[in-house]
């Protein structure tokens, strides 16, 4: 039987920007290596696979080279396709059992709201060849489970970043966020995200990474909420909201192809 596969751009309100993902849902569980090859076929940051459970789904994240345990883009994708295929009611929440535990999200109108574990940084010495990957200075280095965040003077130098990619991915986390306050109006901060390392060199909009964000530039700011940007070359809006040990991230979705993997 052909399986059905299902290309959403999220963090997005219109196709071709946001972040790609496809969404696999299975009968039934498949062997890891399978996933890995669907994965590499789809060529995407994110290959997510979900299997339904009494309590809602399953879901794993795959990169093109490996699986990782938490993705914001590929969870908001995989909710997007079930309420669009009716595979959930309009007002019913989606529920993901992951590496990272129980995810959630909710419907807010046009809106998605997910419901994350906080991965708050602490502040580290930078690592050996930070300084040759970026070729800028910085203000902050802190470093969490997964990844690297450094602060940048500012959205420009957050937008001009050319870092050299063979370095970044010596180093020995899933990536690196780079981040400023935001000058652009309506937004409180700016992002970019590479994970070389992890099969991308740069991602386009990163929700995991905003499980860290919030929590540094809500004690920056002093604020809970704020709407951020992802500054790659297709660019995504993320709405954060801090709650404790939790994380509230939003976004849109957008379907742009369905098909079958033969």
């Amino acid at each position: 039987m052909a399986q059905k596969i299902t290309q959403v751009d999220a963090f997005a309100d219109k196709p071709f920007a946001g972040n790609p993902a496809a969404v696999c849902i299975l009968a039934a569980p498949r062997e890891e290596s399978w996933m890995r090859n669907v994965a590499r076929e789809m060529n995407l940051s994110e290959t997510a696979f979900l299997v339904k459970q009494a309590d809602g789904y399953d879901l794993r994240w795959f990169t093109p080279t490996v699986e990782i345990a938490l993705c914001g883009h590929a969870t908001l994708a995989s909710a997007h396709v079930l309420w669009e295929e009716g595979l959930l009611k309009p007002a019913e929440q989606a529920r993901f059992h992951t590496q990272s535990g129980l995810l959630t999200a909710d419907r807010r109108g046009d809106w998605i709201e997910m419901d994350f574990p906080a991965l708050p940084e602490h502040p580290v010495e930078p690592p050996t060849g930070l300084g040759e990957a970026l070729g800028t200075e910085w203000t902050h280095v802190g470093r969490n489970k997964f990844d690297y965040l450094v602060e940048l003077d500012s959205e420009e130098t957050v937008r001009g970043l050319k870092p050299d990619i063979t370095e970044l991915k010596a180093l020995a986390v899933r990536g690196l966020i780079v981040t400023s306050k935001a000058s652009s109006p309506g937004f409180d901060f700016v992002s970019r995200f590479f994970a070389p390392a992890s099969g991308v060199d740069e991602d386009p909009v990163t929700g995991s990474a905003h499980c860290c964000l919030g929590p540094y530039w809500s004690k920056r700011l002093n604020k809970t909420e704020f709407t951020a940007y992802q500054a790659s070359a297709r660019g995504g809006v993320v709405r954060v909201r801090v709650a404790g040990d939790r994380v509230k991230l939003s976004g849109q979705a957008v379907t742009v192809l369905r098909g079958e993997l033969l």
